[in-house]
């Protein structure tokens, strides 16, 4: 599968139903770059039970806004557009298969 990137045009659709796990980052963050082959690696394994998808906050102000999102890289669980799990940092490849379970 492939990451979806999301923005305020298609992230309710993209986020309704399933579990969807979203990389809130930015290009200069050093964290989210060395997050973002844990996060590739996972796709390629179970990208076809979960949907993986980024939200830029240089880009997309008003959704780090709406999640309350402070600190990079923040992640949030997502079940039929509900949250039901968030960090924040760089996490284990084996604590987010744990949160996606």
């Amino acid at each position: 599968m492939a990451i979806t990137k999301l923005n305020s045009t298609n992230f309710d659709e993209s986020t309704k139903s399933g579990v969807v796990l979203i990389d809130f980052w930015a290009e200069w963050c050093g964290p989210c770059r060395a997050l973002n082959p844990i996060i590739e690696e996972l796709d390629s394994e179970i990208g076809d039970k979960v949907t993986f998808a980024k939200v830029n906050v240089d880009e997309e102000s008003e959704l780090a806004q709406k999640f309350g999102v402070m600190s990079i890289p923040a992640l949030f669980v997502l079940k039929d557009g509900e949250t039901v799990n968030q960090f924040v940092g760089v996490q284990t490849k084996q604590a987010l298969i744990d949160a996606l379970s």
